[in-house]
């Protein structure tokens, strides 16, 4: 009797081991192909609250996964590492009323946030940016950490804000003071002029927000601290 059970083991155990590896290789993940598709120049339109805004110009492209549309992304991309990358999303959104339904739908392009993609894997995911406001923050980069300028949920109060990826709250977030753009004054109507792009210098990690001409401030990033430099401090740095 145990002859026998060890003679079914021997011939069992074998082809467990094969079907085990079957599905091991089967499961392993496939390489993804992640390109851009060709830019095209779209109409875009700003909701500024006048009503009688003329359509911007705004060019766009297809973010492809393995040959299909996935997003659609405008701006260049930022390598974050050399599997991840940063890039900023654009869509369509149907701005049809509800007593046009029976007619086709009324596609209207709008600006949206950052995407984080994986090229192993080929994932698209939302990066969380607080206070971005997809018309007036622009995002300077540098390796994990987006830095802007942006806008209270009120459309009060502006912010200088740094974010890491992955991380909950803003390593930096500095109330530069209240937001005085109004549809009023007609600023408003310009994208990207809440505030000066953000500056970043290495060796130290540092990035310089410069609101006005005379508001200036420069953090020195470190890991998870943070230090603001005094303006001596900072033109030191800056004269190395």
């Amino acid at each position: 009797m145990a002859r026998i059970v060890q003679f079914r083991i021997q011939i069992v155990l074998p082809l467990l081991i094969l079907v085990v590896h079957s599905i091991a290789v089967a499961t392993v993940t496939k390489p993804h192909s992640i390109a851009f598709g060709n830019w095209i120049t779209v109409q875009w339109s700003p909701e500024s609250g006048t009503g009688d805004d003329k359509p911007l110009t705004l060019k766009v492209r297809p973010l492809l996964v393995d040959a299909r549309v996935k997003e659609f992304t405008l701006g260049p991309a930022h390598d974050v590492t050399d599997r991840l990358f940063v890039v900023r999303r654009a869509f369509r959104v149907n701005d049809s009323l509800p007593q046009e339904s029976i007619l086709p739908p009324h596609w209207q392009w709008q600006r949206g946030g950052w995407l984080l993609v994986d090229r192993v894997t080929g994932r698209i995911a939302p990066i969380n940016l607080p206070e971005f406001d997809a018309v007036y923050s622009a995002v300077s980069w540098y390796r994990d950490y987006a830095a802007y300028c942006g806008i209270s949920d009120d459309s009060k109060q502006m912010y200088a804000v740094v974010v890491q990826i992955n991380r909950r709250k803003p390593v930096v977030k500095w109330l530069i003071g209240e937001a005085k753009f109004t549809v009023e004054t007609q600023q408003w109507q310009i994208p990207d002029s809440v505030c000066r792009l953000p500056d970043w210098q290495r060796s130290p990690a540092r990035v310089t927000f410069e609101p006005q001409p005379s508001m200036k401030r420069t953090y020195v990033i470190r890991g998870r601290s943070v230090d603001l430099l005094t303006p001596e401090e900072d033109d030191e740095e800056a004269s190395k």
